[in-house]
């Protein structure tokens, strides 16, 4: 009886509207929660306003098809963004319904949905025209049949993921870039059948493209000097993984066509480059570079720093951890260049063995330094970081300093856990 008081108080307070506006933030399993309230609330819980954005994957993956057709039929035209990852007893029929009922969806990850096939694509084409994102990673029994489909019905389409789908040749990308011209994310890691061709066809097709994942392919140097000659658009990062198998001549034609329009620079583990093709084939062209990863580049030398200091004026964000041949030498030139005063705003020294507090002094004058990464650096000490403080109070210093071991107690146990292991 009180709960049928309770409840009729708060539907008198709250008006339906208000209610719904207030369960459209909610989760999928709080939804589900307050459905069970009470028939009132059932109704506004499962009202399709409130189910525009569902990610089942941290929820429930194993669900079954009539699962994901009972949530179409809920949503219908509600529905802008569904994730369907790891669900594996979802297939074809299912997502046939879907696509009829959710004809504004906009984003679907299938990811690991491994009973789907070209047949889905079909149905995404045929009803789904306002498609931008769509993840098919994993799906192995996806063919060219399902990119030419997509091409016809899915011009939209901004986003697609079919890596490991180890049966799409040149002829499935061909057909796909002519017809998504908006295309600015395509991963194809693990499509073992590309060939270089199908880098000529992305290249010339893809004016927007700003992320490529190529890891894993067999493809050729002749391939990514068509890409670059044909895209400057394209980061350079998106290919980083085909470095260490790449010469030295290939990359100083490949880094010119990459980097002079580019401002973020990301290139994990370019162990293979040297310092001098990095100063004289990229930075030299890199004027306007804000944003630079140089992670485990193992290679690269004060010199690189030098460059930096002198072609890039802008640079605002640096990471240099694991560079071990880095020192302090390199860091002076970089505090007295002319990003140093107004636009270095973060670096990463991680792991730099041979930086020391005279690092610290260099970067006194960076008066926009907002963070300084010194993890695992041996040679800077608290002093220095404290004489850098005084400078840049604000500055955020991440590092860490072994504790000191303590003397042995006399007299008595010592206890067995420190009082963070009691805690937890």
């Amino acid at each position: 009886m009180l709960k049928r008081i309770d409840e009729a108080v708060i539907n008198k307070k709250l008006p339906k509207e208000l209610l719904l506006r207030i369960f459209s933030f909610l989760d999928v399993v709080t939804l589900c929660r307050c459905a069970q309230v009470s028939r009132s609330w059932n109704v506004l819980a499962l009202d399709g306003s409130n189910w525009q954005r569902i990610d089942l994957f941290d929820f429930q993956r194993d669900i079954e098809g009539r699962v994901v057709e009972n949530i179409s039929k809920r949503c219908g035209g509600f529905l802008r963004k569904l994730s369907l990852r790891g669900c594996l007893g979802v297939g074809d029929s299912a997502l046939r319904t879907f696509s009829q009922n959710c004809r504004n969806i906009e984003l679907l990850s299938l990811n690991g949905c491994t009973k789907i096939t070209d047949s889905t694509c079909n149905s995404l084409s045929k009803f789904c025209p306002k498609l931008k994102h769509l993840d098919l990673a994993s799906c192995t029994s996806i063919t060219n049949l399902s990119l030419k489909a997509l091409s016809e019905g899915c011009p939209l389409l901004e986003q697609l993921n079919i890596s490991w789908c180890d049966q799409v040749t040149k002829d499935g990308i061909q057909a796909l870039v002519r017809s998504c011209p908006g295309l600015k994310g395509l991963f194809l890691k693990g499509c073992t059948q590309l060939e270089d061709e199908a880098l000529k066809h992305i290249g010339a097709h893809c004016p927007e493209l700003v992320t490529l994942n190529l890891q894993t392919c067999s493809l050729t140097d002749m391939g990514f000097t068509t890409l670059a000659r044909v895209s400057v658009r394209l980061p350079l990062g998106c290919i980083g993984n085909h470095f260490p198998f790449w010469s030295q001549n290939i990359l100083k034609k490949i880094f010119p066509y990459f980097c002079c329009m580019n401002e973020n620079l990301h290139k994990p583990k370019l162990d293979h480059i040297v310092s001098l093709c990095l100063t004289l084939s990229l930075l030299q062209n890199c004027h306007e570079l804000e944003k630079m990863d140089l992670e485990e580049c193992v290679q690269i030398t004060d010199g690189t720093l030098i460059q930096l200091s002198i072609h890039c004026p802008r640079l605002q964000v640096l990471s240099l951890s694991h560079c071990e041949l880095i020192t302090d030498d390199g860091i002076r030139h970089l505090g007295s260049g002319p990003c140093a005063h107004d636009r270095l705003e973060v670096i990463e020294l991680d792991n730099c063995p041979l930086i020391t507090d005279a690092s610290l002094e260099h970067l006194k004058s960076c008066h926009s330094l907002d963070r300084i990464e010194l993890y695992d650096c041996q040679q800077i000490t608290r002093a220095g970081i404290k004489r850098l403080r005084t400078h840049l109070p604000n500055i955020k210093v991440h590092a860490y300093f072994a504790p000191v071991t303590p003397p042995p107690s006399v007299g008595g146990s010592r206890q067995r856990f420190c009082r963070c292991c009691v805690l937890l």
